[in-house]
This record gives structure tokens, C-alpha cells and sequence, in this order.
């Protein structure tokens, strides 16, 4: 700690360091989506100058090789209704095991926390054959099944938060006539208002990039989020599109940064709620 106070300038130091080699990869691939695709390979770290650089050559034709804007949006479908419905589920259910607080809200609190810890490798297989069967090869099927798999960190930080709001609050309301619904979605929402901001983000962040889960679950026929459309810009014989998938890639991650850089002040804040409370 005291090292810490006496040369904040070397922390400085070292956490731009970091954040560059983090950030550097996402330059390298806007780089790259302006150059032909033969120098990509051939001189990956240059800056695209004269005959290399195609401007949005790249990014039409991978648009139209992969039918980006489709894909696109089927992402947001999915990703808009899994992070909703996840919300939702969770912030409700938490506020049931503390409220309640009995052996079996108790048992249902430890068995969301577990579900964090089981790999999705070890049910991936099954969850795609029982996707297949429960008709949840859609994209409003798939929202379930994120909701399974989403639930346990939600859980975790929500039921943290609300052990921190005054009970007093929810029985006044019900003293003056509220009903349990009208209690949740008027006071107890409300309070949890940076904790929720905060899930939605790590959620939407995962969901948006995911590209296991939708190509074990999805109808390939019907449905392609961005992540798996991407994927087809590879041909026979190990060939891959380089110019057009870095235009691909460019356009995928776009929406989530901006959308990460205007809600990113209610990360911490929600998380730091959930956590120390809990």
C-alpha cells in the first residue's frame, strides 16, 4: 500500500501498459479492414498506404458475402430479449430468497451459485439435442436458454443488493395499500437501479460476442447471429476472406463498445453493491 502512495506515477505506468496490449489486438483488426487482403497476411503490423489500402471494400463485400445486416439483426433480437428476460427472472427471484429467506430459498440461493461454477462444456452436448427436442432452436427459444446459464451471477449480485435496503421501506408501502408487484417495480427496482445497469452490461457483453452457445442451439437454415455469419467467410482448404472477415469484425464489435463506453460509470459502482453487501 505504501509502495502505492509513494510512486502512484509507476501504477500509471504500468496500467497504460496493459491497457494498450489489451486495445492493441482491436486496432490491429480496423488496421487491417482497410487493406487489401493479401497484405494482411503477408505484412499484418503495416499502416495501409498506397495500393494497399481498399478503403470499405472490405466491409461491403463482407456484407454481402455473410448477409451481415440479417445477422445483425438476429444479434440484437437476441441479446435485446435474453438481457431483458434475464433481468427481469433474476432481480425478481432475488428479492424472493432474501425476503423469504427459508431453507429452500436458501438451497435455490446455492444452486444458482453453482450453476457459475459448471463448465458449459460438460452440458453442451445435451443442451443442444434437448434444445432441438423443446423447439428452443430459435432465436426466442435461445433466450431461455441464456436464461439458464445467465442466472447465477445475476442472482448473486442482486440478492447483495437488496440485503442492503432498508426492509421498512416495503412494509410501509404494503401498510398504505401496495401490492407485491407495485412494491418490487416501484421501490425495490428502482433502489436496484445500478446494480441492474451493471448486469445488463456483462450480460449484453457476453451474449452479443457469443458464438458457441447460438451455433450448438440456432436453426443454421433460419438463423445466424454475427459471431457465426462471420465464420462462413472461411472457403475449402482452410482459404479465409482476411479482408472481408476484419470488416466483419470491425462492424461486430462497434455496437458493443459504444454501447459498453456509455453505461461503463455503473459497472463498478453495481457490482462493489452486490459484492460487499452479499
Amino acid at each position: 500500500m505504501s509502495d502505492k502512495i509513494k510512486h502512484p506515477g509507476l501504477w500509471s505506468v504500468f496500467f497504460t501498459v496493459v491497457s494498450l496490449a489489451w486495445v492493441f489486438p482491436i486496432v490491429l483488426v480496423v488496421i487491417n479492414s482497410f487493406k487489401q487482403k493479401a497484405y494482411i497476411s503477408r505484412n499484418a503490423f503495416s499502416i495501409p498506404t498506397g495500393k494497399q489500402f481498399v478503403g470499405f471494400e472490405n466491409y461491403t463485400r463482407g456484407i454481402e458475402r455473410t448477409n451481415l445486416i440479417s445477422s445483425f439483426g438476429w444479434t440484437v433480437v437476441v441479446t435485446v430479449g435474453a438481457v431483458g428476460l434475464i433481468l427481469l427472472c433474476t432481480s425478481m427471484c432475488a428479492w424472493w430468497i432474501v425476503r423469504v429467506d427459508n431453507w429452500s430459498a436458501r438451497t435455490l440461493y446455492v444452486l444458482f451459485l453453482f450453476n457459475m461454477i459448471v463448465p458449459f462444456q460438460m452440458v453442451m452436448f445435451t443442451l443442444s439435442k434437448i434444445a432441438d427436442m423443446l423447439g428452443l432452436n430459435t432465436p426466442w427459444g435461445l433466450w431461455f436458454v441464456y436464461l439458464g446459464f445467465g442466472a447465477g451471477l445475476a442472482v448473486f449480485i442482486f440478492t447483495g443488493v437488496i440485503k442492503g435496503i432498508p426492509q421498512e421501506l416495503e412494509e410501509s408501502a404494503m401498510i398504505d395499500g401496495a401490492s407485491v408487484p407495485r412494491i418490487f417495480f416501484r421501490i425495490v427496482l428502482p433502489i436496484m437501479k445500478p446494480a441492474v445497469v451493471s448486469v445488463a452490461i456483462l450480460e449484453t457483453m457476453w451474449i452479443w460476442n457469443d458464438f458457441l452457445l447460438p451455433y450448438l442451439t440456432l436453426d443454421m437454415r433460419k438463423y445466424k447471429t454475427m459471431s457465426i455469419a462471420i465464420q462462413y467467410l472461411k472457403g475449402g482448404y482452410g482459404s479465409v476472406d482476411m479482408g472481408a472477415m476484419m470488416g466483419c469484425l470491425v462492424l461486430a464489435i462497434v455496437p458493443i463498445i459504444i454501447f459498453y463506453l456509455i453505461c461503463q460509470k455503473y459497472i463498478i459502482s453495481g457490482v462493489m453493491a452486490g459484492a460487499v453487501k452479499g
